[in-house]
């Protein structure tokens, strides 16, 4: 291995272009609950057409030969492997697909799309849609990616048999945009929160009065800037006074509700994230009739926690992330402490990628920017939330990545994709932090050990550290996983040099 190992010319993709060959990606492990939808698509990117063929089905599943798109539902609690196949033109590959049945879902961290930092208040059917659409045409899917979650500014007013909040009027129909997003192989998310108000200024899961009418304390209809945006964009609901548990409880109706569109994940956002609303949150869920993952936000307490991790999927440990260094620096770099709480089923969220063409938070966009950070910071970020086994929720135009070959490498590098969805979900750790340099690890199920070189510094410097720091023993072999190809061997020491506000991912092998 060269000394010091040679940092990348910055704004470089550094992931190669994507083989023809089939190549199994992703996750390898899919958490269900008994008699639940099985909604799992056999990640594989490669030249089409492709044909899937899979050993060991349980009864009750199906494997589609053209997609790789896993159906049915399997009643009795247990660890099914299931051999798959993928064949094409070029060659084949074969993966053990897990499809364990039992209480926990999300088994490794969510990876998908949000749509706060795009449409955010031009949410509608038409965008999810498109979404789901680009989300496949662009490859992405092929790599992992599989969640398409509406965030705020979805809701219309109460109604309907269960007297549950209704779509606003950009959305036509919610089970029929569902239905649609999971032909695809991808999972579908929303969002609430259990104040009266959400943050954007839309109805929550509860009320000050019986009727579910949250007139009373709006802003007038003709102030508003859609008419279910009763206390206007953020501040509004702290100036509304709207920022508690209301008297009366929705949030069971409204559960139950998702689960007839059918959703699969609700982002549920307040603050403080207490344990007594979360345990009401996760049975109603439990009690709605469909498996709907939970996601917690905003900046949880850290002394929540033990009780919090008992319920949650995933935990926001932080405000609202920003397309800024300072912002990926001082949340990124601060996660060390929530580490001990990642297991599967139960992933700590530093919130999301802040990578692509990015739209502004409060109002309707229709034009997107790329993002303000540099393409070192963008590997910094997908570099360390990979090694944190954090949620990898990205929130870009993904019309844009038909002409953003930086940004469809910094997604489709499956080398790092895999140390974050790494099923052993052992917690990533800071082992060196000194002048700027930081190191993280992460042991991998495999007993090969990721590491993470990233330099705080605004100019070039080199990271030192020594084989035992990573708890090296002996020559092992060393792994560029950006650039996907191997980097010699080490012994003793370890010398990366590093771009200001860059970093270097390397895999060893023991």
């Amino acid at each position: 291995m060269l000394q010091p190992y040679p940092a990348p010319v910055s704004g470089e993709r550094l992931t190669p272009p994507i083989s023809p060959k089939p190549s199994i990606n992703g996750a390898k492990v899919y958490g269900v609950h008994p008699d639940s939808e099985i909604i799992f698509k056999v990640a594989t990117s490669g030249e089409r057409p492709m044909a899937f063929s899979a050993k060991g089905l349980p009864s009750g599943v199906t494997l589609d030969a053209k997609t790789g798109l896993f159906a049915g539902k399997i009643a009795k609690p247990g660890d099914y492997p299931v051999q798959v196949v993928a064949k094409n033109a070029h060659g084949q590959a074969k993966a053990t697909i897990l499809l364990r049945v039992g209480e926990t879902l999300c088994l490794t961290p969510p990876m998908g799309w949000n749509s706060w930092y795009s449409f955010n208040e031009a949410l509608s059917q038409d965008g999810v849609l498109k979404t789901a659409r680009l989300m496949e045409e662009s490859g992405l899917g092929e790599h992992g990616w599989s969640y398409i979650n509406m965030d705020d500014c979805w809701q219309g007013v109460r109604g309907g048999p269960l007297h549950a909040i209704q779509p606003n009027e950009r959305f036509r129909d919610m089970k029929a945009m569902c239905d649609e997003v999971h032909s695809r192989g991808f999972k579908i998310g929303i969002y609430s929160g259990p104040w009266v108000s959400t943050y954007a200024g839309f109805a929550g899961g509860s009320c000050d009065n019986p009727e579910g009418d949250y007139n009373p304390g709006a802003i007038p209809l003709e102030q508003r800037k859609q008419p279910g945006q009763f206390y206007g964009s953020w501040p509004g609901l702290h100036n509304r006074k709207k920022d508690h548990i209301g008297k009366y409880w929705f949030f069971d109706k409204d559960a139950k509700q998702w689960a007839e569109w059918g959703f699969d994940y609700v982002k549920v956002d307040w603050k403080p994230n207490d344990i007594p609303t979360t345990e009401r949150v996760f049975k109603d869920l439990q009690n709605s009739g469909r498996s709907i993952a939970l996601s917690l936000s905003n900046a949880a307490p850290y002394e929540n926690m033990d009780g919090l991790s008992k319920y949650a999927n995933v935990t926001r440990t932080t405000g609202d992330i920003h397309d800024s260094w300072d912002s990926i620096k001082g949340i990124g770099f601060s996660q060390e402490r929530w580490q001990k709480f990642t297991r599967p089923g139960c992933w700590c969220d530093p919130d999301m990628l802040q990578v692509g063409h990015l739209g502004k938070t409060g109002q309707a966009n229709t034009v997107f920017t790329p993002t303000r950070l540099t393409p070192d910071e963008q590997y910094t970020q997908v570099s360390l939330w990979s090694l944190l086994s954090a949620p990898l929720l990205m929130s870009c135009d993904l019309e844009a990545l038909k002409n953003d070959e930086f940004t469809l490498g910094l997604l489709c590098n499956d080398e790092i994709i895999a140390v974050n969805q790494d099923p052993a979900a052992h917690p990533g750790k800071k082992v060196f932090d000194k002048d700027g340099i930081q190191v993280w690890t992460k042991e991998l199920m495999d007993g090969s050990i990721a590491v993470g070189f990233f330099n705080l510094n605004d100019g070039k410097k080199v990271a030192s550290v020594s084989a035992g720091a990573l708890n090296l023993k002996g020559r092992v072999r060393a792994r560029d996983l950006w650039r996907r190809k191997d980097a010699g061997t080490v012994k003793e020491s370890i010398d990366v040099e590093l771009n200001p506000h860059g970093a270097t991912m390397l895999r060893f092998h023991r």
